[in-house]
C-alpha cells in the first residue's frame, strides 16, 4: 500500500484514540470512529471530558472528522483498532470489545485493507483471537486480502510531557512489506522515531512486559511498605536512603490501579497457563499489590483507635478517587476498594476529587462525590496528589486534635502528616 493513499479510521475515540486521531488526522484523511455517539458529538465540538487534548488540538487536525456511523469507514482502507482490553472479576482477560471492533470491520473489510491493532493483548492474540473473525465476517483471505499489523499503545493519560509523538512506537506486520508500511505510517508522526518488531508476537509481548514490570517493581515495594509499617519505620524514609546510592531503582509504594498496569500483567499470565506454564513472580506481585487496598483501610481503622476516636460513625474524608494524579480517569481506581473497605467497618466516609466526572464515578462504582467540603473529618486520607489539593488547609478540616492524617503518596508537608504508606 501507498502511504500516500491512505485513509485511515481510528476505532475507539478514548485515551488512546483520540491523540492518534489528531496526529494522523494533520496528514493524512481520518476518520475517528466510536460506537458512544454522545462522545463522538462531543469531540465535533471540540470537547474532550478525558483532558487529553484541547480544542485548539482537536482542530489543529484538518483531515480529521468523527463519526458513531459504520458506514461513514468503509471507504477508509486503514483501520487502527485502540477498543479497551480489561479483565473480568476473575482476572481473565475480556477481549469481548477487541472480538466485537474485529466483527464490525470484517463486514466492511476490502482487497487490500489493513487492520492495525494498538489494544493491549497477549503474544499471539491478533493472530489466533483477531484474525479468523476478520476472515470469518469478511469471507476475505489473510495475508493474501487484506493484512494485519499490530503497535502497542504507550500513552499515558495526564502525561502532558511524554505524548504520543514523543515516546518510540514500536511496529509490526504481518508480512515483511506489511511490517514496512506500518512503520512507515507511524514514522511519518512520531518524533521520536519507531521500533520495527521480529514479528507481531513479539511487539505484543513488548507491551505486556512493560507493565508487568512495573508491576512487579513497585509489588516489591509495597511489600516493604507491609514489612516497615510492622518495623515501625517510615518507608519513605528509607527509600530516601536507598536511594543515594545510584543504582537504586526509585519506585513508591501505592495502590496500583489504572488500566495497564494492573491489568496487562493477567493476560501475560493467561498466555503462560494456556501453554502449561504458572508465572510466580508475575502473579505473587499482583496478589502484593491487589491486597494493598486492605492493608491501607486496616491501617486507617489502627490509627484511629490509637488516637482514641470511635470507629463506628466516625467521619473519614478521602481526597482522590481517579487512579493518579492530575487527570480524569477513574479506571480500575483501588480507592473505591479502600472506600468499601472503611465503609464495612462502620465509617462515614466522604470522597472529593475536582478532576473526577461524579457521573462516571457514581456509574461505575456506586460512589457520590461531594462536589466541596464543608464537614469536619476524625480520619484525612490523601490519596490521589492532585496538584490542587496542595492548596487545602489540612489543619482546617480536622474534627479536634485527635484527628489523624494518612498520606499515601508523600504529598503533604511532613509536620501534619501522622502516617505514609
Amino acid at each position: 500500500m501507498n502511504i500516500k493513499k491512505v485513509n485511515i479510521a481510528i476505532i475507539g475515540q478514548g485515551y488512546v484514540g483520540l491523540p492518534l486521531a489528531i496526529e494522523f488526522g494533520k496528514k493524512y484523511p481520518t476518520l475517528g470512529f466510536d460506537i458512544n455517539a454522545n462522545r463522538i458529538d462531543d469531540l465535533k465540538k471540540g470537547i474532550d471530558h478525558t483532558n487529553e487534548a484541547t480544542t485548539e488540538q482537536i482542530r489543529s487536525a484538518n483531515q480529521l472528522t468523527f463519526s458513531s456511523n459504520i458506514n461513514d469507514i468503509k471507504k477508509c482502507n486503514v483501520y487502527i483498532v485502540t477498543v479497551p482490553t480489561p479483565v473480568d472479576e476473575f482476572k481473565t482477560p475480556d477481549l469481548s470489545p477487541l472480538r466485537a471492533a474485529s466483527k464490525m470491520l470484517g463486514e466492511i473489510l476490502k482487497k487490500g485493507d489493513t487492520v492495525i491493532y494498538e489494544s493491549t493483548v497477549y503474544p499471539g492474540c491478533t493472530e489466533e483471537v483477531c484474525v479468523p473473525i476478520l476472515e470469518k465476517s469478511s469471507d476475505l483471505v489473510f495475508n493474501t486480502d487484506f493484512f494485519c499489523g499490530y503497535s502497542p499503545e504507550r500513552i499515558v493519560p495526564g502525561d502532558k510531557v511524554n505524548t504520543l509523538t514523543t515516546i518510540k512506537k514500536v511496529t509490526s506486520g504481518s508480512t515483511p512489506e506489511i511490517a514496512n508500511f506500518v512503520d512507515e505510517l507511524y514514522s511519518s508522526i512520531i518524533t521520536a522515531g519507531t521500533f520495527k518488531a521480529a514479528s507481531m508476537k513479539v511487539a505484543e509481548a513488548s507491551k505486556a512486559i512493560e507493565n508487568a514490570q512495573r508491576d512487579v517493581n513497585i509489588s516489591f515495594i509495597n511489600e516493604l511498605a507491609l514489612i516497615f509499617d510492622r518495623v515501625g519505620v517510615d518507608t519513605q524514609d528509607v527509600l530516601d536512603a536507598a536511594g543515594t546510592k545510584w543504582n537504586f531503582l526509585k519506585y513508591k509504594p501505592g495502590l496500583v490501579g489504572g488500566h495497564c498496569i494492573s491489568v496487562d500483567p493477567y493476560y501475560l499470565a493467561y498466555k503462560a497457563e494456556s501453554l502449561g506454564y504458572h508465572p510466580e513472580v508475575i502473579l505473587s506481585g499482583r496478589r502484593v499489590n491487589d491486597n494493598m487496598s486492605n492493608f491501607v483501610a486496616n491501617k486507617m481503622i489502627k490509627m484511629l483507635i490509637k488516637a482514641g476516636k470511635q470507629i463506628m460513625g466516625s467521619k473519614i474524608l478521602i481526597l482522590g478517587i481517579t487512579f493518579k494524579e492530575n487527570c480524569p480517569d477513574i479506571r480500575n481506581s483501588k480507592i473505591a476498594d479502600v472506600y468499601n473497605e472503611l465503609k464495612e467497618f462502620g465509617s462515614n466516609v466522604d470522597i472529593y476529587d475536582y478532576e473526577a466526572d461524579p457521573k462516571k464515578v457514581n456509574q461505575e462504582y456506586g460512589i457520590k462525590l461531594i462536589d466541596e467540603i464543608k464537614e469536619k473529618y476524625d480520619g484525612i486520607l490523601l490519596a490521589v496528589s492532585h496538584k490542587k489539593f496542595s492548596m487545602i488547609n489540612i489543619e482546617s478540616l480536622k474534627k479536634d486534635s485527635k484527628s489523624i492524617v494518612y498520606d499515601l503518596k508523600g504529598f503533604l508537608p511532613r509536620n501534619i502528616v501522622d502516617s505514609r504508606l
